[in-house]
């Protein structure tokens, strides 16, 4: 069935809702809709991309409604059947295929990734498949390690590219269990294990025994960047200074860790999934929502692919998503049987906000009230600058080669700043990155900063002095070894 760009009616609806919770008798009211319009009321400018939401109580959806254009090119606007980009909201979905694998016989969860990934390194230390699951396998992010190679999101880059990245790795984060951290790589490698047991690609396999089942009929996995959806939202940047939008979607074509695509309706049949089991059952659905814990016996909020937690005194399970201009939100309170789905086409559209405001709205007689936002003693207190003299910048100047990226950076001493002059492919071919003439700001004794981010450099010197290469440390990815290349390429 489709649904109209409008508030659905109301009674035959909720005729069929009224329940016992304490929120029950709260019918759709025109003060509720007229307050829900007001949380996508900057959404309503002309020319601006937007958001759609989505809201079910007790297996019946209440609202759906689109702010905002799909499409600016041609003003076609967002309806509750615009399709977008999930992001990692996908997660779920792969964590249920693996365990409906699991269901089958086919794996556990606690093989070895090796079993099925034999070309990983092997790192002295077992990394499981529910490591993977939890973001406890210390594997560094393969999408921060693709940034640092100069790749770009607009780039088409395929599973191949990214295995050969993986595997190229010398080190990990931390040992396996010991830490959590969010990692892209293993939920793109869970795609790989859900191909090579299954003998299907991630999109047919969840295809077939997930969105087909549950009705899911706008739903699909896009495994290849030149792959046509119907109804499809473009997505979008803001400009600075207010003065207009960029086109931003990805040409990247590895599953797992993204690349659903979606709708708001679609969304909630997944969610009504968790309360009749018609897919997977109930043990699974609720392994799928268990947390996980460290090897020291450390509770976790993630699960497998979920995040379980709690808003304003209520439990939730939810997952937000964020590639290029798209962003997601999925946000479920089991208990009172609702749910709030938030889907934007814009990278500045803040779902899981707006998500918890159209919450507000419903569930206001049994929410707690909101705590007051404490003051970072931090902010607004930034280190004094370091000044490093130009003679001594110049030492850093030289090309710098990294096996684990596949690439040289080449660092240049430039208006008395060290800046990175360009990142090469090997055989000295240039690659367009974001991080072009960006400039290093020091931080210490030979450490270095790379401008609007958290990127780190520790340089390294022979017993001369001089500069042998660095460490490179980029948030989730850590460790990364860059040698100063004898002569440039």
């Amino acid at each position: 069935m489709r649904w109209r760009n409008l508030l659905l009616p109301a009674l035959p609806i909720l005729a069929n809702v009224l329940t016992c919770t304490p929120y029950s008798r709260a019918q759709e009211t025109p003060d509720r809709t007229a307050a829900v319009e007001e949380v996508f009321a900057d959404l309503a400018k002309p020319g601006s991309p937007g958001c759609a939401v989505a809201v079910a109580h007790n297996s019946k959806m209440i609202l759906a409604k689109g702010y905002g254009l799909a499409s600016i090119e041609e003003n076609v606007r967002i309806t509750p059947d615009s399709v977008f980009d999930i992001g990692s909201t996908s997660k779920q979905f792969t964590a249920a295929s693996i365990l409906l694998l699991g269901k089958e016989g086919k794996l556990s969860i606690n093989d070895d990734i090796r079993k099925y990934i034999p070309e990983l390194p092997d790192y002295g230390k077992k990394i499981t498949i529910l490591n993977l699951l939890n973001h406890t396998s210390g594997l560094r992010d393969y999408l921060t390690l693709f940034d640092l190679a100069g790749v770009n999101i607009d780039d088409v880059t395929t599973d191949q590219d990214a295995l050969a990245l993986i595997t190229r790795q010398k080190g990990l984060n931390f040992d396996p269990g010991s830490e959590w951290l969010y990692s892209n790589t293993g939920f793109f490698l869970l795609s790989v294990v859900v191909k090579r047991v299954s003998g299907q690609s991630l999109r047919d396999f969840a295809a077939v025994n997930i969105f087909q089942p549950l009705g899911m009929s706008h739903t699909q996995y896009r495994d290849t960047h030149t792959l046509l959806i119907p109804n499809r939202a473009q997505a979008y940047d803001p400009v600075e200074k207010g003065s207009g939008y960029t086109l931003d979607i990805s040409y990247f074509e590895q599953t797992g860790d993204g690349a659903v695509h979606t709708t708001v309706g679609d969304l909630l049949k997944w969610d009504e999934n968790f309360y009749t089991a018609q897919v997977g059952g109930k043990a699974l659905l609720a392994e799928l929502q268990q947390p996980g814990a460290l090897n020291s016996g450390k509770a976790l909020t993630y699960a497998k692919g979920l995040a379980v937690g709690q808003y304003r005194g209520l439990h939730t399970v939810s997952h937000g998503g964020s590639w290029g201009g798209y962003r997601a939100q999925l946000l479920r309170f089991p208990e009172q049987h609702f749910s709030v789905v938030c889907l934007c086409n814009r990278s500045d559209g803040d779902p899981e906000k707006r998500a918890e405001q159209v919450a507000d709205l419903y569930l206001s007689s049994v929410l707690k009230e909101k705590r007051a936002k404490t003051e970072d003693p931090k902010e607004g207190k930034h280190p004094p600058e370091i000044s490093v003299p130009a003679p001594e910048l110049e030492k850093f100047a030289g090309n710098y080669q990294s096996a684990e990226l596949a690439v040289v950076y080449r660092l240049v001493v430039s208006e008395d700043k060290l800046k990175i002059g360009g990142i090469l492919l090997p055989g000295g071919i240039p690659r367009s990155s974001d991080f072009q003439g960006k400039s290093l700001t020091p931080l210490g004794k030979d450490q270095f900063e790379l401008a609007g981010s958290s990127t780190q450099f520790q340089f390294q010197r022979d017993s001369a002095g001089q500069p042998t290469g660095f460490i490179l440390n980029a948030g989730r990815t850590t460790g990364i070894l860059f040698v100063r290349a004898s002569t440039g390429p």
